[in-house]
């Protein structure tokens, strides 16, 4: 985690699809609400795509000379994904189906709520964006978040499912040059403890 800094300079890099897939299947494991892993990851690696994309990302040139973008969605309707995330659970035997149903009626009732859906899209997708970050570290590539671009050009060019809100995009590659430095804050100046 201290190792992880955001770059924004790049050399150009094939990427194996192999570390590409081992840095997405780290990615899933990541925590969400109720389990409903709210989240879509869009792969752009590219050239054409990466043109594509560099205009709607305000020319970052992270965007093309990385070896992909991977652009985080999350799922404004994940409550869909309640049956199949505990059909299976039941299934195999690890929940009753009573307590499936009890839970399924929670969060059917939850996203009836906009904002609800809104705020549970964002906050587990940028979890697994985070644990994305790390396991592309882990295996020697560098990243960079970037919340600058145009959503609504990104949906339409790349063809996003109206359920799905851009949260995010990722650059992932081999650094040409070190991130630039940064600070923190101390702890006393973040942390508060009990109340405030």
């Amino acid at each position: 985690m201290k190792e992880r800094h955001s770059v924004r300079k790049y050399t150009k890099y094939d990427m194996p699809q192999q570390d590409l897939n081992e840095i997405l299947e780290a990615t899933i494991t990541a925590p969400s609400s109720w389990n409903l892993q709210p989240w879509k990851f869009l792969v752009i690696q590219s050239d054409s795509q990466k043109e594509k994309l560099l205009p709607i990302a305000y020319n970052q040139q992270q965007i093309v000379d990385s070896c992909v973008t991977i652009a985080i969605l999350g799922d404004l309707e994940a409550h869909l994904n309640a049956e199949k995330v505990y059909g299976e659970v039941v299934s195999k035997g690890f929940m009753k189906p009573e307590v499936k149903d009890i839970l399924t009626g929670q969060i059917n009732a939850a996203y009836n709520n906009d904002q609800f859906a809104r705020d549970e899209a964002i906050m587990n997708s940028s979890l697994a964006a985070m644990q994305l970050m790390l396991a592309a570290k882990d295996k020697g590539y560098d990243t960079v978040p970037m919340g600058g671009f145009d959503r609504i050009a990104f949906k339409q060019e790349f063809q996003v499912p109206e359920r799905l809100v851009p949260i995010m995009l990722i650059s992932v590659g081999k650094a040409a040059a070190a991130a630039h430095g940064t600070l923190r804050f101390p702890l006393d100046d973040v942390v508060t403890y009990e109340t405030f």
